[in-house]
């Protein structure tokens, strides 16, 4: 198989599918395979991107925290099992939390996105974007609620990296920004790279990436958004996102990190990691693969391939993705900016470019308009549409299912109680799909059924 050309392939068979709108590399022993860029830096579709752009890495940038992290540890600066009470003792809520909790995700401190509209209602109310040390107050404030005891589960928590970007500021003397820049950047040698805040400050790169996102039929600027245009109060944090590269000096990381140049082989071997719960077993990050958490790290094992340590990364109109494989010595990056409107076409390509980098053909690229049938009765859809019960505890509810230009739509309610509305295509007898998602409705006898629920029609 020549990996470059499949590799290529893919990437254009997503972008014809509207999809694929970034840069990716992919790398064996240090060599580059594959390489390449496709669509626009803008939503004016005017700037092509080009294999040196910069984009917004998001949750990818948590192993620079945590790198920050060791290097404090380093210095006797603080202990993994410091009690985070030592140096917040505002955060008497959250006794017991230390800081090894907080590093692989099992504090129970719980997410800043649950209560978002405290940060929000300071950005529109008081005209600035709050600053990562506010995160105290967002805590104190709201008195958010624990998850759970530490170390009695894990739930991915953003807040829990903002306090580590703190902490990394408060002991080193430095800004957090300037950290990085100074401890981690410079010695690996990612001259492309910096933690910044765009939104806030404006943009420092000639070359960068707008995240962009599809609203009312056309590609907007996140910050335009109506629906997402809020990211804005979000851009004074730290440790959670805001760092930015290129593909390249994503490689360079990867490279500095077998090294030596910023972490040694112990320190690392520390952060791969998986955090263990209290009951001794592992705490488990990603349960479909059984990936467990380390230090800014998610942690699997390859029969084949050994070690493989990876992270994502999402933001509105944001997608990216770092993957290492420690034993192999492969890397795989994936930088998008703008959202993937068809999610079957995008697993698609994520996990074809995964085969590939574990030497596997990678399968089509299926859209949804792919497997759509193409002469459909129609007859029956009439009866299909009304309002449906709400299930209990359900993350998704399909609320109403109704007719709109002789197509069928649905009106959905998501996890963050928002209502979300999508075309239905017929994928089946009585059986539909959705280009957001890959939801299976089944329509029969005054019911429907999706994601293991049968609901009423009301």
């Amino acid at each position: 198989m020549d990996k470059n050309t499949a590799m290529e392939n893919l990437a254009r068979a997503l972008q014809e599918k509207d999809g694929f709108n970034g840069a990716w590399l992919y790398a064996e022993n240090g060599e580059i395979v594959s390489k390449g860029a496709l669509g626009f830096r803008d939503p004016e579709n005017t700037l092509p991107i080009t294999e040196d752009t910069i984009f917004q890495l998001a949750s990818i940038s948590k192993q620079f925290t945590a790198t920050a992290v060791m290097l404090l540890m380093r210095q006797s600066l603080l202990s993994p099992e410091d009690r985070i009470t030592k140096y917040f003792p505002e955060l008497a809520a959250y006794e017991g939390v230390t800081v090894r909790h907080l590093l692989n995700h099992t504090s129970g401190i719980p997410d800043y996105f649950d209560d978002a509209d405290w940060f929000i209602k300071i950005w529109k109310e008081e005209k600035r974007v709050p600053c990562n040390d506010e995160i105290l107050s967002f805590l104190l404030e709201t008195k958010a609620k624990p998850y759970f005891a530490p170390g009695e589960g894990l739930h991915y928590s953003n807040t829990g990296y903002n306090l580590l970007a703190l902490l990394v500021e408060r002991l080193s003397g430095v800004p957090f920004e300037e950290f990085l820049q100074k401890n981690i950047f410079e010695p690996a040698g990612m001259t492309s790279t910096r933690c910044c805040h765009i939104r806030r400050d404006g943009v420092p790169f000639e070359n960068y990436a707008r995240a962009t996102v599809f609203e009312d039929d056309k590609w907007v600027a996140d910050i335009d958004s109506a629906e997402d245009g809020e990211v804005v109060a979000f851009d004074g944090l730290n440790g959670d996102d805001y760092v930015y590269t290129n593909i390249f000096d994503m490689l360079r990381w990867d490279r500095a990190l077998r090294e030596g140049k910023v972490l040694t082989a112990e320190e690392q071997q520390i952060m791969y990691t998986p955090g263990r719960l209290n009951n001794c077993e592992d705490a488990v990050y990603d349960e479909d693969d059984g990936l467990g958490y380390g230090f800014g790290w998610g942690i699997g094992h390859d029969e084949k391939y050994g070690l493989i340590v990876s992270h994502s990364g999402g933001m509105p109109g944001v997608a990216t993705w770092f993957e290492r494989f420690i034993d192999a010595d492969r890397v795989l990056v994936i930088l998008a900016n703008r959202d993937y409107r068809d999610v079957r076409a995008y697993l698609g390509y994520w996990n074809g470019m995964e085969a590939i980098a574990r030497d596997k053909e990678p399968e089509p690229i299926v859209s949804i308009e792919d497997i759509a049938l193409k002469s459909v009765d129609k007859s029956k859809w009439n009866s299909f549409c009304g309002k449906y019960e709400h299930p209990e505890d359900a993350d998704f509810i399909v609320d109403e299912v109704f007719l709109r230009n002789d197509e069928l739509y649905a009106k959905a309610i998501d996890e963050d109680g928002d209502e979300v509305e999508f075309m239905l295509y017929p994928i089946g007898e009585n059986e539909f799909g959705r280009k957001g998602g890959m939801l299976k409705l089944t329509f029969s006898d005054s019911c429907v059924a999706y994601d293991e629920l049968t609901c009423k029609k009301l």
